[in-house]
């Protein structure tokens, strides 16, 4: 009886703790169900939060990359500048504008198919630049086409010339916005002064990647040799180059004042820089967001406009009281007329290229 007796408390005990355990495993059951619930309870609570953060994408903030290969002390450089100070302030901090000088992320001859796939989305380059997807723009390439800022800014503002520019860039998916004025070029050399066109012959240029410059160079029997602007000092230094145009401002910034002996103020051609956008992108901009980049813009280009002659003469002061140059020569009138002779070859070598309309409205200009 006894063995019987405790077979029977065993298989009790046994049917109790299996009892047990399905209770805990219900209270388990009944605990995910509830946290399921609660997790259900969430999901809702975020989908009924949608409109929110709809809200908040509209509101976040738009990134603006600008690109350019000067010091940011030029006038480019410091318009640039000005431009994001503007343009976040005008915007309310909607627009963050992060600017890039001295070629940190592309050099000018890389710099537009950058804005084409809108990996930065606004560029200066010169116009010597655009030149290589659009010819026509060579015409502010070519030697004495203008006779001073003013010209330059009547020329844009025409539908003649600027309007016909312009258009053009939306072909390549480019938008211009603006033209930024650097001023005259001037030339320097380490042989010997350049007073008359022979004093050139023989003599390596470094030159923007313009067939017209390149053109210009070789009227004279120099020999051009396109590079990229930021290889400019060291080639200077190293002798790989004798000479080189520029600006007054890219002349002191970039020091190629200190590897070189002579320089001639010669205003020979003009250095302007198009301030350029992705068309896609800036269309596609909130118009609210775009008026104020507008509103920017124009007041930074109208400060370059009233400022960049300015910018130069400080920088002529400068190389001056550097005193490291050999010579400062300033081309008299005479030297000057035999310049223009010489050169004006350029204008019927590229006029079937450029555009004979392009041409005589630029020589009608500076006629009158």
């Amino acid at each position: 009886m006894l063995k019987k007796w405790m077979l029977i408390s065993v298989s009790l005990i046994l049917i109790l703790v299996v009892l047990t355990g399905c209770g805990a495993r219900s209270t388990d059951q009944n605990t995910d169900s509830s946290n399921t619930d609660k997790s259900e309870d969430v999901d809702t609570n975020t989908k009924d939060s949608e409109p929110a953060t709809e809200t908040l994408k509209k509101e976040e903030v738009i990134v603006i990359k600008f690109s350019h290969v000067v010091a940011e002390d030029t006038p480019k450089g410091q318009a640039a500048n000005m431009f994001k100070e503007l343009a976040e302030k005008y915007t309310d901090g909607r627009v963050e504008v992060e600017v890039f000088p001295n070629s940190q992320l592309y050099n000018d001859d890389d710099v537009l198919a950058a804005v084409q796939q809108n990996n930065v989305q606004l560029a200066a380059p010169s116009t010597s630049k655009v030149s290589k997807l659009f010819p026509q723009w060579t015409i502010f390439d070519f030697p004495f086409a203008f006779e001073d800022v003013a010209s330059v800014q009547a020329a844009m503002e025409s539908e003649e010339i600027g309007g016909k520019l312009f258009k053009m860039l939306t072909d390549q998916d480019l938008l211009g916005l603006a033209m930024w004025d650097n001023g005259f070029k001037q030339m320097t050399l380490d042989d010997h002064p350049l007073y008359m066109p022979e004093d050139f012959e023989g003599q390596q240029f470094r030159v923007m990647s313009s067939k017209v410059l390149e053109a210009q160079f070789e009227s004279v029997d120099a020999v051009p040799t396109p590079m990229p602007f930021s290889e400019v000092y060291s080639a200077l230094e190293q002798g790989v180059i004798n000479g080189q145009e520029n600006t007054l401002s890219n002349i002191y910034s970039k020091k190629f004042h200190e590897v070189q002996r002579y320089m001639t103020i010669s205003n020979h051609g003009y250095l302007g820089y198009a301030v350029i956008t992705n068309d896609k992108f800036w269309n596609g901009l909130p118009d609210n967001i775009r008026e104020q980049l507008q509103k920017a813009l124009n007041e930074t280009t109208q400060w370059v406009r009233e400022n960049g002659e300015r910018l130069n003469q400080e920088n002529l002061d400068k190389i001056i009281a550097d005193d490291m140059l050999e010579e400062i020569h300033y081309l008299t009138n005479e030297q000057k007329q035999a310049w223009i002779d010489v050169m004006n070859v350029v204008y019927e070598e590229y006029e079937d290229e450029v555009g004979a309309d392009l041409i005589n409205a630029v020589k009608e200009l500076r006629d009158n």
